[in-house]
């Protein structure tokens, strides 16, 4: 009989995720691998009778990490609903905030999330702070150009001691349960020390970026977000001090100037710090010596897909996206993608803790006709339980399972990077097309050039970390252009950032009488009206369709990029005869477990994924009241 290995809850993602494992004959290969998230979300539901105005704001308590992305792809759905272009200000505004979040997010999942599990944080006690101020010195010049040995020296004593004493204490939050001292762990203690200094400079850096959402969207997270553009107006005292009593807005000089300086800021760690760190653990972790790499672990089978993101030149001309739109199977040639094509792009509930009414369990739907009906018993949830196993046969997820032509497709980072190298021009002349060349150029001289890797081996789990950071970069380079598009537009008087009534008619004379202030006015001549809004989330391919009726939202199905990655299995066919596995389910098979009761490789690359599950942000009894207070330390501040 199969042992099984189980994490339960998989710790260190957004949301709760329980990967069961089968191992072989010899009690350290996995052979099968099951995905299942433990919680439903639900949101579709939330949304039936809703005013589509309100969608962006419900959809974004979707997750508390991807704060704008479900906004800004639930605005394009009722956007394209109505048939609504909006002005070049507000794609701009839209792709800085959305280029901010990625940042924000690759960099935090980087050393607050996943480089744990390739840095032994106890190992870092052990460091010598001389060497580690010259690993520092040789791995990150110009981040450390202003200090000298002996100072980095004492920075470093400072960073172990403050370990040390958080360890003593007991009180390790993220840093405790970890399996240090596991024999996979492969930096030196002074590239541990070092890892967790980034770790520690990484927080303030994050408390400091994400203002440039309150600037453009007020708050952070779940900026507010529009139909139809976005809700800042060019200040009309643009050149002097803010003041609402004078027209004030946060499009102001002084508000500008301070993006200006975020994105330095990003740019500066990303370059100085986030790249080369990525390339000194790459370096560790890559086959060499007789270890076998994870440039060799975690594989989906080369078959990735994006809807594409960061418009060029508006969301309507999808030949100019930075990230390209389509897909990739088994090589690189892109193939289209029709998000609107009934037959490309459906869901599956063959192994979901959901029913579909009138049609049956086994076929798949398109978003736009899809249904939400939970179904926990029926579908054969398990009873709750200290040791219960999940119902392989039935149902074993609240996660859906998306599919491209029946086809289960990797999407993130890894397929948005792959996408810009297939697609990448030697002599780009558009914006988009040199962003994609220098995707690949990064990718040549950091994967191929500094690594030593075949770009065949990028499909990995390291190639997914390679992938988010070359990605970051990339996107970095483009904030300081849009921002710089945008100041030069508001310097030449153009200060459109939102579509007036009057735009909307002109934009779809079908709409003839349209009000953005009364619903009942969206839908002269047509009753039904339906739309699409997508995105690339940092996760990934994340689409919103929906449907709305007499100025009221009818339908609502939310496909997010952890679906594509994340769930079970679906389909005809697979080893089983059970259906074909998902991403996080393939990825897993043929690790070898060097200690099968300390999961280690497990972690490793289910975390490459960044899992984004869903949200539970909120602890309260049936009636609201709140149940506990978490009192945080300062001592770290």
């Amino acid at each position: 009989m199969a042992t099984t290995i189980v994490i339960d809850p998989v710790t260190r993602i957004e949301g709760h995720l329980r990967i069961e494992a089968e191992l072989g004959a010899d009690g350290k290969t996995i052979t099968k691998a099951y995905s299942s998230s433990t919680m439903a979300r639900g949101i579709e539901v939330i949304m039936q009778g809703r005013d589509p105005r309100d969608a962006a704001h419900i959809s974004q308590r979707i997750c508390g990490v991807c704060t704008v992305v479900h906004g800004l792809t639930a605005v394009r759905a009722v956007e394209d609903a109505l048939g609504v272009k909006v002005p070049e200000n507000a794609e701009l505004i839209r792709n800085l905030m959305i280029g901010a979040q990625y940042i924000h997010d690759h960099v935090m999942h980087f050393y607050h999330l996943h480089a744990l599990d390739w840095v032994d944080v106890v190992s870092a006690l052990s460091a010598d702070a001389a060497a580690t101020a010259a690993l520092a010195k040789s791995n990150n010049p110009d981040y450390y150009a202003n200090q000298t040995l002996a100072a980095l020296t004492t920075t470093f004593n400072g960073v172990k001691a403050k370990l040390k004493n958080l360890i003593d204490r007991g009180q390790l939050g993220l840093f405790a349960n970890g399996y240090w001292g596991h024999p996979d762990y492969k930096l030196p203690p002074a590239g541990n020390l070092l890892a967790v200094a980034h770790y520690l400079d990484a927080l303030g850096w994050a408390r400091e970026v994400v203002k440039l959402h309150t600037i453009f969207g007020g708050k952070d997270p779940h900026p507010n977000l529009v139909v139809g553009g976005v809700p800042c107006a060019v200040s009309s005292n643009y050149n002097n001090k803010v003041s609402e009593d004078l027209g004030g807005t946060s499009l102001n000089k002084v508000n500008m100037a301070k993006v200006t300086t975020l994105i330095a800021k990003m740019k500066t760690f990303v370059d100085q710090v986030y790249v080369p760190d990525t390339i000194l653990i790459a370096g560790f972790y890559k086959s060499q010596n007789g270890y076998v790499g994870w440039e060799t672990r975690g594989g989906t089978g080369w078959n990735f897909l994006c809807y594409g993101e960061f418009p060029e030149n508006g969301i309507r001309d999808p030949d100019n996206f930075l990230i390209p739109q389509g897909v990739l199977e088994g090589d690189l040639t892109i193939k289209p993608l029709d998000m609107e094509h009934r037959d490309e792009i459906k869901e599956y509930v063959t192994h979901s803790w959901y029913k579909y009414l009138g049609v049956g369990n086994s076929v798949g739907l398109h978003p736009s006709e899809g249904q939400t009906n939970l179904d926990y018993a029926g579908r054969g949830g398990p009873a709750p339980g200290a040791n219960y196993k999940l119902n392989r046969g039935t149902g074993y997820s609240w996660i859906k399972s998306p599919r491209w032509y029946d086809k289960p497709m990797e999407v993130g980072p890894l397929a948005h990077i792959v996408m810009m190298y297939a697609k990448a021009k030697s002599n780009p002349t558009t914006e988009a097309e040199k962003a994609h060349k220098r995707a690949k150029d990064l990718v040549d001289n950091i994967w191929v050039s500094k690594l030593g890797l075949s770009i065949n081996d990028i499909d990995s789990t390291l190639g997914r970390i390679a992938a988010r950071t070359i990605e970051t970069s990339v996107i970095t380079d483009a904030m300081s252009r849009w921002h710089i598009k945008l100041l030069s537009n508001i310097s030449a008087g153009k200060l459109a950032t939102f579509v007036t009534d009057a735009d909307v008619v002109a934009q779809n004379p079908s709409l003839k009488g349209f009000k953005w202030t009364d619903t009942s006015t969206w839908n002269n001549g047509n009753p039904l009206q339906v739309g699409v809004g997508f995105t690339e989330a940092p996760r990934g391919a994340l689409g919103h369709w929906l449907s709305i009726e007499n100025g009221k939202i009818k339908n609502y199905q939310c496909i997010v990029a952890s679906q594509w990655n994340a769930g079970p299995r679906a389909g005809t066919g697979g080893v089983d005869g059970a259906g074909i596995p998902g991403p996080y389910e393939k990825s897993l098979e043929g690790h070898i477990l060097a200690i099968p009761t300390q999961p280690l490789e497990i972690l490793r690359t289910i975390h490459s994924f960044d899992p984004c599950i869903g949200c539970a942000v909120h602890v309260t009894d049936p009636n609201g009241k709140e149940l506990i207070k978490v009192n945080i330390s300062t001592t770290l501040r």
